[in-house]
């Protein structure tokens, strides 16, 4: 290892520490509305741990124990908030709630962002098999019944309904806005390609709709939607209005068109031109180049368009709510609107953990298909 990577290694681990040593690792509340009681427990045990990591950053140091003992410290974070959880709430009502402090959401996000430092240079498919063993063993234990006395799992077990609703309406609505903007903006991308006429305005317009704000692009589309449906009553009897998904998807789907169409432009331009004239010389039509040697060889391009697109609109899907377009956005604004920080967590942290696990699963199937290439 370089003397390069050291530095952001040393200050991760350095914040680590000091968070541990003063911010609050939890708070304990009387009930979900009120704050709580800052809890530290073992600050210095846990400074102290945050210095073992940063000694593991050695050049000489094994690359592999680096990353086992990141990788460890991921997972040792909320089983030590459970553990801790369970002797604050013994004997002690039945409102009380254990909420995460700063303290706690800093170390695990710094120990997220140094295991994904120590696995640069690693390959694809490794780095697949670490975050999957990681996600994996936080999964089990919560799925054990490990973390139920934490504040944000016990809102998840009161809204399970809801929560399970609003979280397959979420991914409705991303399937059906990346479905659009594959179909939409890849033939669009094809076309500007083919012809070099026109890619600067397209290009132009996609990006101009990528500053209008979220908020008021839905806003904006209500009146608009409504007067469609009034215009024609069959489409508001399929539930095509001015709130609701239809509005939601159409404005998802303007901000994913940019994305797709640049790097299909950008997948249809990495293969080389010798490669096509090759091709052409074979006696292959232009829709055989296109399947057989410009999507294979620009495959890698287009699936990350894909895998920037899907977290986008994951992210952007949560603002749908505020339209009646349902997803787990309507935990967050209805938690925010009642005062509840456990509400907002939990469709935070839905919100956050989709996309990852999208953006792991698009991961994987990018090494799987280098690897059979």
């Amino acid at each position: 290892m370089s003397r390069a990577p050291l530095l952001p290694v040393l200050v991760l681990c350095a914040i680590g520490a000091i968070a541990a040593a003063t911010l609050p690792f939890a708070h304990v509340a009387p009930n979900r509305l009120l704050s709580g009681i800052a809890q530290r427990p073992h600050p210095w045990l846990l400074a102290a741990l945050w210095g073992a990591l940063a000694v593991t950053a050695w050049p000489r140091a094994p690359r592999g124990l680096a990353i086992g003992c990141v990788a460890l410290v991921i997972v040792a974070l909320p089983w030590c908030l459970a553990h801790e959880a369970t002797i604050w709430l013994a004997g002690a009502r039945a409102t009380t709630r254990v909420q995460a402090g700063a303290g706690f959401w800093t170390m695990w996000l710094a120990a997220g962002l140094l295991l994904l430092d120590r696995l640069r240079g690693v390959g694809r498919g490794w780095q697949v098999v670490v975050w999957v063993a990681v996600t994996g063993a936080v999964v089990g234990y919560a799925v054990a019944g490990g973390f139920d006395g934490i504040a944000v799992v016990r809102e998840f077990h009161a809204q399970h309904d809801a929560f399970v609703e609003a979280l397959f309406t979420h991914l409705r609505l991303c399937v059906l806005t990346l479905s659009l903007a594959l179909l939409i903006g890849a033939p669009l991308g094809l076309r500007t390609w083919r012809t070099r006429r026109g890619d600067g305005v397209l290009l132009g317009v996609l990006a101009f709709l990528q500053t209008v704000p979220s908020l008021a692009l839905f806003a904006l589309l209500i009146g608009p939607f409504a007067w469609i449906a009034t215009r024609w009553p069959v489409l508001g009897a399929w539930g095509f209005g001015g709130t609701g998904a239809a509005p939601a998807v159409f404005a998802l789907v303007l901000y994913a068109l940019l994305p797709v169409v640049r790097y299909t432009i950008g997948g249809l331009e990495a293969v080389p031109a010798d490669a096509r004239d090759a091709a052409r010389g074979l006696g292959m039509s232009r829709w055989q180049v296109l399947v057989r040697v410009q999507l294979p060889l620009g495959w890698p391009v287009l699936l990350a368009g894909l895998r920037i697109v899907a977290v986008q609109t994951i992210g952007l899907a949560a603002v749908a709510a505020l339209i009646g377009a349902g997803g787990l956005g309507r935990f967050v604004f209805l938690g925010i609107g009642q005062g509840a920080t456990d509400m907002v967590l939990l469709g935070t942290l839905a919100i956050i953990g989709l996309a990852l696990l999208v953006d792991l699963l698009f991961q994987g199937v990018l090494a799987l298909t280098e690897r059979r290439a």
